[in-house]
């Protein structure tokens, strides 16, 4: 066998094992979904080794989707960290033989606080499956290694488990695009779900038309804006838009005659606006739609605050 398919039979071997996860989803997974979603204070993850390392990622999943969560080690709980848990939370512990000792000494403490714990293993008949208040089989046949040694397949059913309790308390929470947004202000999504059109406007050097302007003058005024575009404007407020493309089409159809025509024989009557707190996603969207580069910013009385273009949107 060659080196790539080495590693493609790896793949296929996760794969098939996260196929055969759903016949062991039952209403233990809604009853974890439940205590999480009903869940007063933190869902708080722990295991140990590479189950940790799952722990973490999941937890660090369920808190940026609308989760309060948290990982800790079990061997932390020992020298003084049980004091972040507290009545109202839940637990969420992995393990994959669900007999990790270190894990086990932990529950009785848990237990004690009467705080809820889902357990996640691959063994239903384990202890930390016993003591759980509702466990979750992440159980697979092999793993992808040819040792079947190496946490592999395993480790990667228990992340997908996890990713599903997520994407559950999504849906029952109606977690939107704005929610996600908030919580990842400083990444590209929250960059553009966040900012406003007030944010990325032009507003200085505006190319104003007046609607019976000629239109070899108004070709300048739309070349200095830099544009491609020129708001017809009439008692300070808007009443057209041309385009490059409105231009070119006038001339084109015109010709010689095309000096003789104005502004108004050519506009867009009613032109794209927004306000100055329409989102930079709901702009993006006006765009596709509608096919156009650019839209305007008015305020309450439709006068004229600025411009939007598509290069704006690219944060």
């Amino acid at each position: 066998m060659k080196t790539l398919e080495y590693g493609i039979q790896a793949i296929r071997d996760e794969a098939q094992a996260l196929l055969d996860l759903i016949p062991k989803m039952d209403s233990q997974f809604e009853r974890a979904v439940e205590l999480m979603l009903h869940c007063q204070g933190k869902v708080i993850v722990t295991g140990v080794g590479k189950s940790g390392h799952i722990g973490a990622k999941i937890a660090a999943t369920l808190a940026s989707t609308g989760t309060p969560s948290f990982f800790i080690n079990p061997l932390d709980v020992y020298h003084g960290d049980l004091g972040v848990m507290a009545h109202g939370d839940v637990v969420l512990a992995i393990s994959n033989s669900g007999q990790t000792d270190e894990l086990l000494r932990f529950i009785p403490m848990v237990l004690h606080n009467d705080i809820p714990i889902i357990g996640m293993s691959g063994n239903p008949q384990s202890l930390l499956a016993k003591y759980s208040t509702c466990h979750l089989n992440v159980g697979v046949e092999k793993e992808a290694c040819p040792l079947n040694l190496a946490p592999t397949s395993s480790t990667t059913a228990a992340l997908a488990m996890g990713d599903a309790l997520a994407i559950a308390l999504m849906q029952r929470r109606d977690f939107r695009p704005q929610d996600f947004a908030h919580l990842h202000p400083g990444g590209e999504l929250g960059k553009r779900l966040l900012t406003t059109a007030q944010d990325v406007m032009r507003s200085d050097d505006l190319p104003i038309l007046s609607p019976q302007m000629q239109l070899g003058e108004a070709i300048i005024l739309v070349s200095k804006g830099k544009l491609g575009l020129g708001v017809a404007v009439s008692e300070g407020r808007i009443v057209g838009l041309i385009t490059d493309g409105d231009i070119r089409r006038a001339t084109e159809r015109w010709q010689a005659d095309f000096f003789t025509h104005t502004v108004e024989d050519i506009m867009t009557r009613r032109p794209k606006c927004v306000g100055l707190h329409t989102k930079i996603t709901e702009i993006q969207h006006i765009m596709q739609t509608h096919k156009i580069h650019s839209v305007l910013v008015v305020d309450d009385a439709h006068r004229l605050l600025g411009v939007v273009d598509h290069y704006s949107c690219m944060l």
